[in-house]
This record gives C-alpha cells, sequence and structure tokens, in this order.
C-alpha cells in the first residue's frame, strides 16, 4: 500500500515546494529544479532498485534539476506602470 503511494506523495511535496520560489532567479529555479529532480529521482529509484537506488536517484535528479533551473531561467518581464486610481473623495477634494 505504501508504495503506490510513495510517488505521487513524493511528487506533491516536491512540487509544493518549488511553488515558493522566484521563477526569474537563477539561484532559485536551481533550488526549485533540484527539489524536483531530487524528489523524483529518489521515488523512481526507490521504486527501481531499493535504498541505495533511492540515494543514487536523489543525487542524479538533484543535479539534473538544478541544471535544468538555472538553464531555462525566464528573463524578467519589464514592470508595469499602471496610471493612478481614478476616485474621487466624498470631502470633494
Amino acid at each position: 500500500m505504501f508504495r503506490k503511494l510513495a510517488l505521487p506523495l513524493v511528487l506533491v511535496g516536491a512540487l509544493g515546494a518549488t511553488a515558493c520560489t522566484n521563477p526569474y532567479d537563477p539561484g532559485q529555479r536551481a533550488a526549485g529544479g533540484a527539489l524536483i529532480g531530487a524528489g523524483s529521482g529518489a521515488a523512481l529509484g526507490a521504486i527501481a532498485g531499493g535504498g541505495r537506488g533511492a540515494a543514487i536517484g536523489a543525487i542524479a535528479g538533484g543535479l539534473v534539476g538544478g541544471a535544468a533551473g538555472v538553464v531555462t531561467t525566464p528573463q524578467a518581464p519589464p514592470p508595469a506602470y499602471a496610471p493612478a486610481p481614478a476616485y474621487s473623495s466624498p470631502y470633494g477634494k
């Protein structure tokens, strides 16, 4: 039963942790990619090869995920300038 739930739980946890990163910062993208890669690699390694496979999968997945996070960092969009809000004061000023 636990083996069936291990992969989805690890993937959901890794994806939830990466939602807390800035998508335009290469360092944070590397950390997020490493979390996703390590979690996915550990889950797949545990399913395929047991305890030692999980460690190897986590290391390999973390390295690949971190590198992919740095390489795929997009440029930040230019700041948007919004006009001043149009509202009126109830006191006529």
